[in-house]
């Protein structure tokens, strides 16, 4: 019990396959199987109090990544799709049975999402993709995820401040809802004829509808909420059929609780609870919260609901929750106390983590406090025991997803008094390891940011004067066309990299065949008539990885994948330590691309907001301390690709959005600092020289000065997927004064937008835009595509951009033809100078 790192989740590929009889191929199939009755000491180690939120899908190798992608290209079929899962399900059940964790979750395993899976159990498909009612199947799931050949998918966005994306619900008051979804109560009681007994998750009624969206058509004043009273009834049904399957507890997802509620939100919130108190009848009721603290008032909400079994909170994220736990909380009730870090991977402090326990003995009474995970583990990797690049030193101070299981239950163990001294004791040297070694630690670095602080680092000349000087260097066209960055990564590109890294072929020979793929891309974009272009990445394996490789303070893990959304699956760096640029990383490459071509070569930089928001962070710092010593670094490249001849620099923030806090009271501290880092990176080159910025898959409109304020000369910016949302933000007068261009079309989905659709798309941003400085781009970057969806795509693109920027030359030369014929007839008049006076 010592060693913590080697506990390990079972590997799947170890587990039974599916018997060849098999359900329909619906979304909620599962396959059950019978087991033995479990020895007599898995129920003593479970009854220790122990819980955890929610735990991985993807498997520890990306088995369902693999499976999925698979199954949508044809490979493989239904069944084979739904051995994977059922397979994963059944490891990751069986890994937290024998941990000893007594409140064991089912129902939080997706193919996709489970705010989609939500929507498709209340049956909320929207008309376009033609349900026609039944048990959802996979062609309308995947469909609304993804889009098909005929109709786009629905939006995606970020949860809460995570780098998880939901898609999101698309409501009106003609919606009509119905239990189309049998998924949770299937997933039960797969669960239960191995053995296992769980609890149920489903996303709360609030968190579900607050988090949706008017439905196209619908006024964009409609209230979600005013859906309550449908939505309920399909919940109840639900509850009903899971307490016929023998569930005994119920968990339900509100994180929408750490949000800025106001008075008529909150009693929805708690009429939606009393309204399903009659279902909730013979259930234990847990409402679990996570991300941030709970606010008082909503505190005073949750706590007092009656049919209430437990509370989950987030302790380690919500501080202040534990001062409204100590002023009150219901006498009998359980509290899921959330002291191990379900959003890092660091190692928790054990001895600190149980202090904190017995602060809650002392207010609510040892047999009322269960020990949990601070949210659902899915955002983080999955089992430590896969990774063999990490040194020894630094693995000792990492907890991954398989380990945080067997940090609960060594808490709750503990806490009931049957301490393991042993693995306390280890924890203890590793914390202090950590602490004191010098890898951590560069005081030149410091230095460096406490300099930083002293200035705004904004350029010193206003955007309207640099872009005038950047289009008599560039001598772009009106509606210039660029792509975000990426080109498809072909399963050619993947390999060449694995062998270079593996050392199985020179580096010569790496850098020619990488020479060569970025030639090819760059030969297409000139054949395609782009006017900026990129050189498409093909050295990267990810945008934030590559550059963390490159960067001291940084490491990386062979398997410590954490899901995006779908089947996209990141693999954050983790930072343990002070960061420094020791050489330049993208000269070499930009430098090379630039030279093969007469167009602008867009040099590609990761900035130091979404380099953060996209690792693993240390946490004996502030975040903004170690984002001050990123876009140090980051500078030092620009300024060195500024003196290499690259005119044109794009430092994406693609995350800058996503880390905005969810409390309204805290979001002015994080722009400031999170612009300002922006601003470092490029402060100091020369006017001519256009910064562009991207980002993408976020809701903007509310933090849009603070855009402004990033002072960039260029934004490209996620637009299309949203229901072109972003405009709405210049309908109400918001005057941007840089390059802007809002995507045309969503890169996420295989669909391939029309040329007309696209120049439609234009016409609607020329409505709002000035065409002096609107660009057109795809919404995000092309990594995910295949070529033959690009070209279509770009090609429709350019020739839809072709068509604006014709038909506004038109309309200028006709306007410039009126003012002659005009000025012509008023001196035949001879009234020109009466004009004048």
């Amino acid at each position: 019990m010592g060693q913590l790192a080697l506990q390990r989740l079972p590997p799947v590929a170890s587990l039974p396959r599916r018997p060849p009889s098999l359900p329909p191929p619906s979304l909620s199939s599962a396959t059950t199987a019978s087991r033995r009755p479990l020895p007599h000491r898995f129920y003593v180690a479970r009854a220790m109090s122990s819980h955890i939120v929610g735990y991985p899908r993807i498997g520890p190798k990306r088995e369902l990544k693999f499976a999925l992608e698979s199954f949508w290209d044809g490979k493989t079929s239904v069944e084979e799709l739904q051995n994977v899962a059922a397979n994963l399900r059944k490891s990751i059940w069986k890994h937290m049975s024998d941990a000893g964790i007594k409140y064991i979750p089912s129902n939080t395993f997706s193919y996709y999402d489970q705010m989609l899976d939500t929507t498709a159990m209340l049956g909320a498909v929207p008309s376009r993709y033609g349900w026609e009612g039944g048990e959802i199947g996979f062609d309308n799931y995947f469909s609304m995820a993804r889009g098909n050949a005929t109709v786009p998918a629905m939006e995606m966005t970020k949860w809460f401040d995570t780098n998880y994306h939901y898609i999101v619900p698309e409501l009106g008051p003609d919606v009509k809802f119905s239990y189309a979804s049998h998924k949770a109560v299937v997933e039960f009681k797969e669960a239960k004829a191995l053995g296992i007994d769980t609890v149920p998750v489903l996303i709360g009624p609030m968190t579900y509808l607050l988090l949706s969206k008017p439905a196209k058509g619908v006024e964009k004043s409609f209230c979600l909420l005013s859906l309550i009273d449908k939505i309920l009834p399909v919940y109840k049904e639900v509850l009903d059929d899971l307490k016929s399957a023998g569930a005994r507890w119920i968990q339900f997802d509100e994180p929408i609780l750490v949000m800025d509620l106001d008075t008529s939100q909150l009693q929805a919130f708690s009429d939606a609870y009393s309204h399903m108190e009659s279902s909730l009848a013979g259930l234990n009721v847990l409402i679990a919260t996570y991300f941030a603290d709970v606010p008082a008032e909503a505190y005073k909400t949750l706590t007092s609901l009656k049919c209430v079994t437990g509370f989950g909170f987030d302790l380690v994220r919500g501080l202040e929750t534990l001062d409204l736990i100590k002023l009150n909380f219901p006498r009998g009730k359980l509290l899921f106390a959330g002291v191990v870090d379900g959003r890092n991977i660091w190692a928790n402090d054990l001895f600190s983590s149980l202090k904190t326990l017995q602060t809650l003995e002392e207010i609510v009474g040892k047999d009322k406090v269960v020990v949990s995970t601070s949210c659902s583990l899915l955002h983080t990797a999955v089992d430590l025991v896969n990774e063999m690049k990490l040194d020894k030193e630094l693995k000792s101070w990492l907890a991954f997803a398989a380990q945080k299981v067997v940090e609960v239950n060594a808490l709750a163990k503990s806490f009931s008094g049957v301490k393991d001294e042993t693995l306390f004791a280890s924890n203890s040297v590793r914390q202090a390891s950590r602490r004191s070694s010098p890898r951590v630690t560069n005081p030149a670095v410091q230095q460096n940011v406490a300099e930083v602080k002293k200035s705004d680092h904004r350029r010193s000349t206003e955007v309207s004067v640099r872009l005038q000087a950047q289009q008599k260097k560039l001598n772009l066209p009106t509606l210039p066309t660029t792509t975000i960055g990426s080109f498809p990564q072909t399963a050619d590109l993947r390999r060449i990299r694995r062998e270079f890294k593996a050392k199985k072929i020179l580096e010569i020979e790496y850098v020619q065949a990488i020479k060569e793929e970025i030639e090819k891309v760059v030969k297409l974009q000139e054949e395609l008539g782009i006017d900026v272009l990129v050189h498409g990445e093909a050295e990267r394996n990810d945008m934030v990885e590559f550059f963390g490789e490159q960067l001291s303070g940084f490491a990386f893990t062979s398997n410590g994948w954490v899901q995006s959304y779908g089947s996209r699956c990141v693999k954050p760096p983790i930072i343990y330590g002070d960061v420094t640029r020791p050489k330049a990383m993208t000269v070499f490459w930009s430098s090379m691309a630039q030279k093969m071509t007469h167009r602008p070569m867009k040099g590609m930089l990761t900035g130091p907001v979404t380099i953060l928001n996209w690792s693993f962070v240390r946490n004996d710092q502030p975040r903004h301390e170690t984002c001050f010593q990123i876009a140090l670094a980051i500078k030092d490249e620009v300024e060195e690709l500024e003196r290499a001849g690259v005119a044109v620099i794009q430092i994406d923030e693609a995350a800058l959005r996503e880390g905005l806090p969810l409390r309204k009271s805290e979001q002015e501290f994080y722009l400031d600092w999170a612009v300002h880092a922006f601003r470092i990176t490029n402060c100091s080159v020369q006017d001519t020289t256009q910064i562009h910025t991207h980002m993408c898959y976020s809701n903007f409109n509310d933090i849009i000065h603070s855009i402004i304020n990033m002072d960039a000369d260029v934004i490209t910016i996620e637009n299309s997927r949203s229901d072109e949302k972003l405009l709405s933000v210049f309908h109400e007068g918001v005057k941007y004064g840089a390059g802007i261009g809002p995507g045309v079309y969503d890169i996420h989905s295989p669909r391939i937008p029309s040329a007309e659709e696209i120049a439609d798309r234009i016409n609607k941003m020329l409505a709002v835009l000035d065409s002096k400085v609107l660009w057109v781009n795809p919404d995000c970057g092309l990594k995910t595509r295949k070529y033959s969806e690009v070209k279509s795509a770009l090609s429709n693109m350019v020739a839809a951009a072709k068509l604006i920027r014709s038909q506004l030359n038109k309309s200028e030369n006709l306007s410039s033809s009126k003012f002659c014929s005009y000025y012509h007839f008023l001196l035949s008049l001879n009234l020109l100078s009466m004009t004048i006076d």
